[in-house]
Order: C-alpha cells, then sequence, then structure tokens
C-alpha cells in the first residue's frame, strides 16, 4: 500500500496524493511543464533546480528510465549526473513499464536520488490554478513533518548545479568556451556534432583570457541577475568581435550584458509546444523551453535586435547583434527533450567561427 502524503501551497490549498519515490518532507516553487514524454531528460535538467514539477501529462513512468552509459565522459541519455527538481507531483504513476533502452522504473529512480515523488493529484486542476495564479511555492509533507516554504529564486541557483572546475570534450579545430551555468550535455553533444573542442568553465570563470573561437553561454536555473560574475565577463566579450551563442539563462546573461533588463513571468514557459516565429515573416518553429524568466525586448539597446518572439504571449525568444557575431535564444534548440526544428543554429554558430578563423 502506498504512503500517504500531501502537497501544499502556500495560499494554503491542499492536495492528498501516493507516494511513488523518495519519503521525505520537501519544499521549492511548484511549476508545470507541459511536455508528453522526455521525463528522464526533463527531471536531470539542471534549470529545474529547487523546484517540484507538475507534468501536465496524465501518465507518467509508462517506459521506464535509460541507464547510465555515457559517451565521451558525459551521461548518454540524462542532461546531467543526477535528478534536479526537488519533486514529482502527477496524476497517474504506471509501475509496469516498456521500452527497449529502459534500465530502472521512475519510482527506484526517484528513490535512488531521494527525490521525492506523487501521484493520485489532479494535475489539470492543479495546473488551472498555477496558470491563474503563477507559479507558488509548495512543500510536500510526509507523516505531519511540515517543512518551512522555500523559494529558489532568493538564491544563487547556478553556483549549486555549475561544475567547480574547468573540463575538456573533444578535439576539434575550432575552440569553443562553454560557461557552464547549469547546462545541459545535449549542448556539448550538438556542439561536438561540428569540429570543435568545448572546454567547459565554471559560471564565474574569468574567460576574457581564454583563448578561444566561440564562447558559449549555458542554460541554467533561477534569476539571471544572480550571475553577477557571468554577466561582468560577458560584457567583456561583447566589446570583441569572437562569436558568441546563448541559450535559455544563458540568453539572459548576454541580454544584461548587452545593457536590457529580465524579468520573472507569471508561470513561465517549460514544455515541448512552444511557437516562436521570425519578427516581420511568417517563418515558425515550434520549440522546447523551460525558463521562469524572461528578457524585456523594450528595453534592448539599438545596436541590437529582436530574433524570435513566442506567439502564445508575445515575449522575446531571441536576440541578435545588428554587425556582430553575437546571438542567442530563449528556447533550447538542442532539445533533448522535445523538437529539434532549430537545432540548425548549432551550425550558425559553428560557421559564424569559421568566418572569424578566416578574417584573422
Amino acid at each position: 500500500m502506498a504512503k500517504k502524503a500531501i502537497l501544499e501551497l502556500e495560499d494554503g490549498t491542499r492536495y492528498e496524493g501516493y507516494s511513488f519515490g523518495c519519503e521525505k518532507s520537501v519544499a521549492g516553487e511548484l511549476v508545470f511543464y507541459t511536455a508528453m514524454t522526455g521525463y528522464p531528460e526533463s527531471l536531470t535538467d539542471p534549470s529545474y533546480k529547487g523546484q517540484i514539477l507538475v507534468p501536465t501529462s496524465p501518465m507518467i513512468g509508462n517506459y521506464g528510465v535509460p541507464g547510465e552509459d555515457t559517451v565521451n565522459g558525459i551521461a548518454k541519455f540524462y542532461e546531467s549526473e543526477k535528478i534536479q527538481c526537488t519533486a514529482l507531483v502527477i496524476t497517474n504513476y504506471s509501475e509496469n513499464y516498456s521500452h527497449w533502452d529502459s534500465k530502472f522504473s521512475l519510482g527506484s529512480w526517484l528513490r535512488h536520488w531521494d527525490v521525492p515523488g506523487l501521484y493520485g493529484i489532479d494535475t489539470r486542476a492543479l495546473t488551472k490554478k498555477l496558470r491563474d495564479c503563477g507559479s507558488m511555492l509548495g512543500r510536500i509533507i510526509f507523516d505531519g513533518e511540515e517543512v518551512p516554504f522555500y523559494d529558489p529564486n532568493k538564491e544563487n541557483l547556478v553556483a549549486q548545479v555549475a561544475t567547480d572546475k574547468p573540463f575538456t570534450v573533444g578535439e576539434g579545430r575550432y575552440k569553443v568556451v562553454l560557461v557552464d551555468c547549469g547546462k545541459k550535455n545535449n549542448i556539448i553533444r550538438c556542439l561536438l556534432k561540428h569540429d570543435v573542442t568545448v572546454k567547459v568553465v565554471p559560471w564565474d570563470y574569468d574567460f576574457t583570457n581564454e583563448e578561444y573561437d566561440g564562447l558559449f553561454l549555458s542554460n541554467g536555473p533561477g534569476d539571471p541577475a544572480m550571475c553577477v560574475a557571468t554577466v561582468e565577463h560577458t560584457r567583456k566579450a561583447i566589446e570583441q568581435d569572437k562569436p558568441i551563442m546563448g541559450i535559455c539563462l544563458g540568453h539572459q546573461i548576454l541580454a544584461l550584458a548587452a545593457g536590457a533588463k529580465t524579468y520573472k513571468l507569471k508561470y513561465g514557459h517549460r514544455g515541448h509546444n512552444q511557437p516562436v516565429i521570425v519578427p516581420g515573416t511568417h517563418k515558425c518553429f515550434i520549440t522546447s523551453q523551460n525558463h521562469g524568466f524572461a528578457l524585456d525586448e523594450k528595453t534592448l539597446p539599438p545596436d541590437w535586435e529582436q530574433m524570435f518572439v513566442n506567439l502564445n504571449d508575445g515575449t522575446n525568444e531571441g536576440i541578435r547583434h545588428r554587425s556582430k557575431p553575437f546571438f542567442s535564444t530563449q528556447f533550447h534548440p538542442e532539445a533533448s527533450s522535445g523538437p529539434v526544428d532549430t537545432e540548425d543554429l548549432f551550425a550558425t554558430f559553428f560557421n559564424s567561427m569559421a568566418d572569424y578563423g578566416k578574417g584573422r
């Protein structure tokens, strides 16, 4: 018999569910995401650090969890080395799983990483509440043990998930410095499809004295304003002409370094079905997204322009410099999980490095 537990929101709303993960009381920011597949990738995405995830898909766990294989020293199937979110809240949990590559059940995987999971929650009602009220603080209570509510956005989450020392992957001709603010492994996988060597450095590492052909600013969790050192180093980088690409939090960091401002969205964009359009055209892409903050496009300096716009709410989804090889996207062109409509942006970044090399 599964153990009962309570999910409580900061406004006092309570839901009763059943445990299928670790049985401990936890607290975090409650957010929903609309992807129907890809929970192993989502749960290991460092951008979910400090958050209690609520998938809108009613059935979770039916294809299990893949193994811990590695390629080039990084996980083959996961986006980091462990589950990053605080807890998982779902409607129906499938104990019986089937997939050619599955090695564990979702429940056993959660227990291995000491992460709670609740099923039996009406996630449709919960998602409607989060859409109306915005992302809320929440806590999971076992055996009446009430932990205090916790707002992860008040902490520097990037410092908790980023690498603490540089390391190198690949042996390509062009050197990319990847600033790890909570990177997804698929960023590295996508870069290695091109002729590059990737040097991964900590979020606060001073890369301005490095010799490199391109700078890459990764995704990550929390408020971009917390990454003061990264913003300052990036501000120095944009005074040069070396190509720069950013994703998600990296997009926001590039914008802050350029002089723009960011703000917190009501409930964020999380899922595989976010449509973005190229301004002034009818060209649309379906994208994977995971972010709670956004760029205020009205604060962009004159030498920058919008590259993509969200068709659902009109928020900014990408910027580029009008004359230098700098651009970034709020969405995830590397997907994993999700659509790969925009993966060719990695080729755009690589080609800008090749062009920059020819001009030196």
